[in-house]
């Protein structure tokens, strides 16, 4: 079976594994463990922040930076189609007590001028703007990449009304590698940033959050509060490092595989594909195929080949680590016998 349903399906490599066995602990709660701080030291330093912090996943990353930078009756502004808002159960409303307010983007960007006009004025009527969130690269937008200068734009007005800005990065180096840029000219646009290490990075386990001192020092607390306060925590910190420090510079493979997938997918008759494969994420629409995506998509696991439906009629492809460019070959001609 290929399985194409998301980078999260990763296995960890044979140096990941070696390095969990080996791994120096301690306990983490007292900051102990040096491989958990050797992995959040370098993390800081690759995205340009004071610190970071090690946690179990990316939506407790992302839940930790809203219960940190907000309080309850704050109103969050985020994009429509965000991760936060549509694949995390609710959480902003039910932990951290805030509302949502959506803004649709384009391509997975919001333009800077609609989110100055969400921002709410001083009024006992109005709930306070506490946070601004972005998505970089963007899921439901098919992997779009948010360009740095869309992030300096909305930076500079979250800055000019004091609102901090959070950036849900979990793929981010998708985005770093698709554009050529250097990662800082993502982050440098935002007060704190969440990464996933177990996604295109290919570790079993974890994410990062980096930021100021202060915020890093309010989310520990925070993370304990959430039940994230691990112990021995460098036996899966050390697999974390390796997809850190290794792992990034190859992701443009995944984008070459995918960008493969996207011609003959165009090619298959009554497939439409409908995002612009800036990374490893391909989204199509087979409603002229007279199939739903759920039929479309049992279709192609009988034939060998598993994708998930984004939709009634839409399909999400992802390309990832475990798939070899001779599977990426071998689904491209199952997609050719499915309609």
């Amino acid at each position: 079976m290929i399985d194409l349903r998301s980078d999260t399906v990763t296995k960890p490599t044979e140096e990941m594994r070696r390095a969990a066995y080996g791994a120096e602990v301690g306990d983490d709660v007292y900051g102990e463990d040096p491989t958990v701080l050797k992995l959040e030291k370098e993390a800081a330093r690759i995205l340009g922040k004071e610190e970071a912090l090690f946690v179990t996943s990316g939506t407790q990353g992302n839940q930790i930076a809203v219960l940190t930078h907000t309080r309850p009756g704050n109103e969050i502004l985020l994009e429509t189609n965000s991760h936060i808002f549509y694949y995390e159960s609710g959480a902003v409303a039910a932990l951290a007590g805030v509302q949502t307010r959506t803004i649709t983007g384009k391509n997975g960007e919001m333009e800077p001028e609609e989110i100055e006009a969400a921002i709410r004025t001083e009024d006992q009527h109005f709930p306070e703007t506490g946070l601004i969130c972005l998505e970089n690269s963007h899921n439901r937008a098919g992997g779009a990449v948010v360009s740095p200068e869309n992030m300096k734009a909305i930076h500079a007005i979250a800055r000019k009304y004091s609102i901090p800005v959070h950036v849900d990065g979990a793929r981010l180096f998708n985005a770093v590698a698709s554009s050529g840029r250097e990662v800082r000219e993502f982050t440098d646009h935002c007060d704190t940033v969440q990464i996933c290490l177990s996604k295109g990075l290919g570790a079993p386990i974890g994410s990062i959050i980096a930021g100021e001192h202060d915020f890093i020092k309010h989310a520990r607390k925070w993370r304990k509060r959430l039940g994230g306060g691990l112990r021995q925590t460098g036996i899966i910190a050390a697999p974390g490092l390796i997809a850190l420090t290794k792992m990034r510079e190859r992701l443009g493979e995944d984008h070459d595989k995918a960008r493969i997938l996207k011609e003959t997918l165009q090619s298959c008759k009554g497939i439409q594909v409908i995002n612009e494969v800036d990374t490893n994420i391909i989204v199509v629409d087979v409603s002229g195929t007279g199939m739903t995506s759920e039929q479309y998509v049992e279709e192609l696991k009988r034939k060998g080949v598993l994708a998930v439906t984004f939709g009634p009629t839409l399909v999400r492809f992802t390309t990832h680590f475990d798939v070899s460019m001779d599977e990426i070959e071998a689904v491209s001609l199952i997609l050719k016998k499915v309609v």
